[in-house]
């Protein structure tokens, strides 16, 4: 089955190639070789889940995203103090190319632009350039997971033409902020310029730099977590050269572009994301790639100023109904089927705020479980809210599973816009939608219902009186003059049969057919439903420990008939025949067990 969050890629793949404005990068010939036509997108999750679409396996050269990467190994190489000193972390305002320095220092305003990407290049550790250039190496190695190679026509493309970097170089050197060498630094920042990534590897990249440094599939460290925070920094407000700010506003998350057509995002905690696409604006930035940022982030919710958390957080518990049944007691063999099955019905609790990544990981810890189950309960007790791209796929993915025959439900969303609103607006004509219900019983009880029918010798559509639990074990003779003094009554869908509160009544009623619930009044004038029973079940029975005021009210859920015998009668019968009362007070004791041990299971499931 495919994910629905690859669905989502795909889609949006189609709707960005749309865009065919921009022009290819000419002032390096070779890159002016590209097809316009090359896009890809690729987003990779903190697990290395990898979701790509469009032309992500093509190579192409870095260019200037290289910048924040070398930026972070001269970070850990040389310290944060002495790079500080020779590099800023203000936005200049200016192009990538422009030679900005602090009037004072000479030092390079920021290492975004080429004059403090070149300074980067030349603190990388290594006795001399070519050691510098092995350690480069391995740091894009790193953060891609695999060994890059050198693309040397570009190369030679960008060290031909590079007079503009020539003289930033010799500038740098002359106010002392490159030792030895400034031409031997200069040609490793065109080598780690010319390196060849595709557009998987720059998600993978971004990615890594989410995971505090951490690569998601290598589980290696490429870059210190304290140095992270300071390449995302001058990520986000320097990352798009003179468009910074306007990304900042309009997209809000750590960036960074090369003139080869890629873009690299950053979402700290949550996933990477990697664009590629050679037709650049006048910026130098991809078209397409601004473009996919800007709707990745509003679908996503993304923006650096907005709520964020980890996705999987929205995941709060995962049980089975085999941790908590449905309320109900239902006879011996009917109990015993739902007790081998129920762990085909899953709970997942979910929490906060729910934007499409989040959406995505519960998705893929449902794909994950499916193999085995029957029946999806999603409690939305705690959610605050949806996204309208996180429902359409919760929504997409519910549909793929009814045609595996697999149900998904909600619950507890009543009452709260924030959740049902997006849940609703994500239908198309002719779909009703979630089935949702008020309380998790209710949602387990109607899980539990679709078991049942899959094995018709375990509906049970009418029982008899010697099936009652009160009275197992009780002989045929005794049976047959409990059946002379009991009265059949019938009960229509929704009437009361017992109120909460009323006294004196010493009734017990046995279901012969129909279903009936058992609720209890709560604060608020509300009522919670504390059991379902069916054919084969009694009600009422407390009477015959003394209980003199019914505790619960009792409901017809469908056309009831019971068989009813007043406790007192049962006295008499018990007064002359003293096995019956000593037989129905074993198995009430033993009935009172199972309910509380079920109430223990419910508590402990839910704690």
């Amino acid at each position: 089955m495919l994910s629905p969050f690859q669905i989502y890629i795909d889609d949006l793949h189609a709707q960005i190639s749309k865009f065919d404005s921009g022009k290819l990068a000419d002032y390096i010939p070779e890159l002016s070789k590209a097809d316009p036509n090359w896009f890809g997108i690729c987003v990779v999750t903190l697990d290395g889940v990898a979701y790509s679409s469009g032309d992500t396996e093509q190579p192409f050269t870095i260019q200037s995203i290289s910048k924040p990467f070398i930026y972070g190994a001269a970070l850990s190489d040389r310290g944060r103090n002495f790079v500080s000193r020779r590099i800023g972390v203000e936005p200049s305002g200016d192009a990538f190319n422009s030679i900005s320095l602090n009037p004072q220092t000479g030092a390079p305003l920021n290492p975004m632009i080429n004059a403090g990407a070149i300074a980067s290049t030349s603190m990388v550790e290594g006795d001399d350039a070519e050691a510098q250039w092995r350690q480069i190496e391995r740091v894009i190695a790193s953060f891609t997971g695999r060994q890059t190679m050198l693309d040397e026509t570009v190369y030679r493309s960008e060290s031909n033409t590079g007079f503009r970097n020539r003289a930033i170089a010799w500038m740098l050197k002359n106010f002392g902020i490159i030792d030895g060498d400034p031409m031997a630094s200069l040609e490793n920042y065109f080598r780690q310029c010319s390196l060849q990534v595709t557009c998987q590897d720059l998600a993978y990249m971004a990615a890594t730099l989410a995971n505090h440094g951490v690569h998601p599939l290598t589980g290696a460290t490429a870059l210190p977590a304290e140095h992270v925070e300071r390449v995302l920094s001058v990520m986000a407000t320097c990352g798009m050269y003179d468009y910074a700010g306007s990304w900042l506003y309009e997209v809000g998350m750590p960036a960074k572009s090369g003139v080869g057509g890629g873009i690299i995002a950053v979402v700290p905690g949550r996933f990477g994301i990697g664009i590629f696409s050679p037709l650049l604006d006048e910026k130098g930035n991809s078209v397409r790639g601004i473009e996919t940022c800007k709707q990745i982030s509003r679908d996503f919710g993304l923006h650096v100023f907005a709520h964020t958390s980890n996705p999987s957080s929205v995941l709060s518990r995962f049980y089975t109904a085999a941790d908590a049944p449905s309320r109900r007691q239902p006879p011996l063999e009917l109990r015993l089927y739902l007790q081998q099955q129920a762990h085909r019905i899953k709970y997942l609790c979910l929490n906060g705020f729910i934007a499409i990544d989040s959406a995505e990981y519960i998705v893929r810890q449902m794909r994950a479980m499916a193999i085995d189950t029957h029946s999806f309960i999603l409690d939305m007790h705690k959610v605050t809210g949806i996204t309208i791209s996180a429902a359409r796929l919760l929504n997409v993915t519910r549909i793929s599973f009814n045609e595996q025959d697999i149900s998904v439900v909600c619950t507890r969303s009543h009452g709260r816009a924030a959740v049902i609103d997006p849940l609703t607006k994500v239908l198309q004509k002719g779909d009703r939608g979630f089935l949702r219900f008020t309380d998790n019983d209710l949602a387990v009880e109607w899980c539990e219902n679709r078991l049942v029918s899959m094995v018709n010798n375990t509906e049970i559509a009418t029982r008899a009186l010697a099936d009652s639990t009160l009275f197992r074990g009780i002989s045929i003779p005794l049976l047959q003059q409990l059946e002379s003094i009991a009265v059949q009554q019938s009960f229509a869908v929704g009437e009361q049969i017992l109120a909460a509160g009323d006294m004196g009544d010493r009734r017990v009623f046995f279901i012969e057919s129909g279903c009936v619930s058992v609720v209890i009044p709560t604060e608020g004038g509300n009522y919670q439903r504390i059991a379902a029973l069916g054919p084969g079940m009694e009600f009422g029975e407390m009477a015959l420990l003394g209980q003199a005021t019914r505790s619960a009210s009792v409901y017809a859920d469908s056309v009831v008939k019971c068989r009813i015998i007043d406790a007192a009668d049962l006295d008499s019968i018990a007064n002359l025949l003293p096995e019956l009362k000593i037989v129905m007070l074993q198995n009430l004791a033993g009935d009172l067990a199972a309910r509380l041990r079920g109430a223990n299971q419910w508590i402990a499931a839910l704690a």
